[in-house]
């Protein structure tokens, strides 16, 4: 499970970076270096979402929701240097438990 959640998180730092790149650029007025950036970190998330152990591309997208959520306080916080709520926290918790039970559950049945 450790290895699935390190690939989750990295391929979501890539897309916030990515994303954040194209932020930058256009709503910064950052150099446009920023879209090569960009483009190559949107390319690297696509590519780890397909090294993750679920056999169908929805489930897998379901579980990266969750964790795209928690990535973006994390971004939210080192990043931007803003503050987490209570409600940050609260939520954060609640998708963690919902996106561990999605990925457990399903590698139980692709492992039975």
């Amino acid at each position: 499970m450790i290895k699935e959640f390190s690939i989750y998180f990295l391929a979501a730092f890539f897309e916030i970076l990515g994303c954040y790149s194209f932020w930058m650029v256009f709503k910064l007025q950052k150099s446009s270096f920023w879209l090569f950036i960009g483009t190559i970190s949107l390319i690297l998330f696509a590519f780890l979402l397909t090294k993750v152990d679920l056999e169908f591309a929805g489930r897998a997208y379901a579980v990266y929701g969750g964790v795209y959520i928690i990535s973006s306080l994390a971004w939210l916080f080192f990043v931007e240097k803003q503050s987490f709520s209570k409600y940050d926290i609260i939520g954060s918790l609640i998708i963690f438990v919902g996106i561990s039970i999605i990925l457990l559950g399903n590698q139980r049945l692709l492992n039975n």
